[in-house]
């Protein structure tokens, strides 16, 4: 049935959380996917054409999630800082439409630039994301963005842009990349042909130290745009993933929810060292260098 049916509405989740965070004002999740909608390990793509985004819930995410409001939005690719816009072709070029169950229905019309489209298994639309020039990041990574139009021109216009549609690059300065704001955008880290991986593990448990499935998470990335991340079975075990992290300082926000009171977290850094926190928070992850290496957090559920 979809997404929208086997997760759970981050609206509900925020009613059910005192302490949700004040900068989550975009529900539902950005991520990169194959043209069939299925994610790709490790987020590391064999070509620049092989990646296609999907909207809605994030995967994983408890019954009865909602995905992206309904709308039409614009996306855009840059390297990881933001700063390099890698899309070359005019924002009307890279529109996408969201229905009312949260997730892609198709692209926008426009005069035969719009996008490829793929088709998952459960009907839900994959957008390409070429064209977009070779990331200048050395570790091969790139950063997906989306944001509602309206949300978009106005970014433009701060900028001294009167219609961003019709240019490929609406200038970049302060907290607005090309007219993309963090707090009215969300996005996802992708590689290309590149073997090295960095990434953010979350697992909640019981007393028992039992792996608890239905748990949710939100990162922020580096811009300070949110990103929910929920639990999904990999091998078997459930666990929250941020994949093909670059450098800088992630925040891991921790809250209360539905069947997991926050209790004792131990954060493993790719050596091995624990750090130990009690209770609802944001952790803070510091990456740096170019080597692969793994942060892993566990979270006690009382």
């Amino acid at each position: 049935m979809g997404r929208w049916i086997r997760y759970c509405a981050l609206v509900l989740l925020a009613a059910l959380v005192v302490t949700v965070p004040t900068y989550a004002q975009l529900s539902g999740a950005l991520f990169t996917t194959d043209v069939n909608g299925s994610t790709v390990n490790q987020n590391i793509y064999p070509s620049k054409d092989a990646v296609y985004i999907s909207g809605g819930p994030p995967p994983g995410a408890p019954l009865g999630a909602a995905g992206l409001p309904p709308g039409t939005y614009v996306f855009q690719v840059t390297d990881p800082s933001g700063k390099s816009l890698l899309s070359t072709d005019h924002a009307r070029c890279r529109q996408f439409v969201v229905g009312t169950s949260g997730v892609i229905t198709g692209v926008v019309a426009a005069g035969g630039c719009e996008h490829a489209t793929g088709l998952s298994v459960d009907n839900e639309v994959t957008v390409q994301l070429i064209p977009y020039l070779d990331t200048p990041n050395n570790g091969g990574e790139y950063k997906a963005w989306a944001s509602p139009v309206q949300n978009f021109l106005d970014g433009c216009a701060t900028l001294g842009v009167n219609n961003g549609l019709n240019v490929v690059d609406c200038g970049i300065t302060g907290g607005d990349f090309h007219g993309f704001v963090p707090s009215h955008s969300k996005t996802d880290n992708f590689k290309v042909k590149n073997p090295i991986d960095r990434e953010i593990d979350t697992h909640f448990v019981d007393g028992n130290g039992h792996e608890m499935p239905g748990f949710c998470e939100m990162w922020i990335d580096t811009l300070g745009v949110s990103n929910p991340r929920c639990t999904q079975l990999q091998g078997g075990v459930p666990f929250a993933h941020v994949e093909a992290v670059e450098n800088g300082v992630h925040q891991i926000v921790l809250f209360n929810q539905l069947g997991c009171t926050v209790g004792n977290i131990v954060l493993f850094t790719p050596n091995g060292q624990p750090h130990y926190f009690f209770g609802p928070q944001t952790i803070d992850i510091h990456v740096s260098g170019g080597t692969s290496g793994q942060w892993t957090i566990y979270v006690s559920c009382l």
